[in-house]
């Protein structure tokens, strides 16, 4: 699998996850979620390759490690 270099902006990362931005800011606090990082004094986007593998470890998870 190809890793992207993207960057997502936070109301991507929302559609993709399918959660709800504050519901992603409490997984980062836990240490669930992957953090965003700064591109600009008051900007953050969040590498999608890093989306991608959590959505992957979810649905792993949630097939109880069985692919």
């Amino acid at each position: 699998m190809e890793v992207s270099n993207r960057l997502l902006r936070l109301k991507h990362v929302v559609r993709k996850v399918g959660l709800s931005r504050s519901q992603i800011y409490k997984l980062i606090a836990k240490g669930s979620f992957p953090e965003q990082i700064k591109i600009g004094s008051k900007i953050s986007a969040w590498p999608e390759h890093a989306i991608d593998q959590w959505i992957s470890h979810q649905v792993d998870h949630s097939n109880g490690g069985s692919v």
